[in-house]
């Protein structure tokens, strides 16, 4: 199966891509990941990155494509794939499109996460970070033992820049904006199965499977 995951940040796409990707033994392919860990290494392109992300804004077409076609390359990717966070342009659908003409591969699926917006605020507001071992946790949804201090290492735990709240308005409209007209696109060619983001991640995940399993 070679599937994209569409959906605004914080639709939950990197949960269920990592699930999916198991459950059929594929890589996931998650480029907002592969962008963190550039930056962490403050390589030359995760510091261009850097810039556009702490502004809310899209990392430029050519870095992402660039990625992507390194990444499809691989081995592993030969067999199937879940894409989580890319495309996000018309520009990096079409390349996309030529990548996987050239290799004669074909898309089987495009899921739309559906979550309404201040159910997104609330998920990526609401993010912390421990600055020792990088661990996540949820202000509401998965708080630490003590506030403000990592369960495993006892670190500190931060806000992202990209998840403050006046970045997370900017990032949400940037994807109104640049990333919607994609749904129409693949809608167009048939390739378009929504689902709502909300509820159990089990709940979701069961929903994925099905738009995705449905009729292979």
């Amino acid at each position: 199966m070679r599937v994209i995951l569409l959906g605004p940040p914080g639709a939950g796409k990197g949960t269920q891509a990592r699930k999916l990707a198991a459950r059929w033994g594929v890589p996931q392919i998650a480029t907002g990941d592969m962008l963190r860990e550039a930056v962490a290494a403050s390589t030359p392109l995760g510091r261009a990155a850097q810039r556009h992300m702490d502004a809310g804004e899209l990392v430029p077409d050519d870095i992402m494509i660039g990625l992507v076609a390194e990444r499809l390359a691989q081995p592993d990717a030969k067999k199937g794939f879940v894409l989580d966070g890319f495309p996000r342009t018309a520009a990096q659908a079409a390349a996309l499109g030529r990548l996987l003409e050239a290799e004669g591969i074909a898309l089987d699926r495009v899921v739309l996460f559906d979550v309404p917006e201040e159910e997104l605020v609330t998920r990526l507001t609401g993010r912390r970070v421990c600055r020792g071992c990088g661990r996540n946790y949820h202000v509401r949804f998965s708080p630490p033992r003590v506030a403000g201090r990592c369960d495993a290492c006892g670190g500190e735990l931060y806000q992202r820049r990209d998840d403050e709240e006046g970045t997370v308005r900017r990032r949400l409209a940037v994807y109104a904006r640049d990333t919607q007209p994609l749904v129409e696109h693949y809608r167009r060619e048939g390739r378009l199965q929504t689902i709502p983001g909300t509820g159990s991640v089990d709940d979701v995940l069961a929903a994925l499977v099905r738009a995705t399993e449905g009729g292979q």
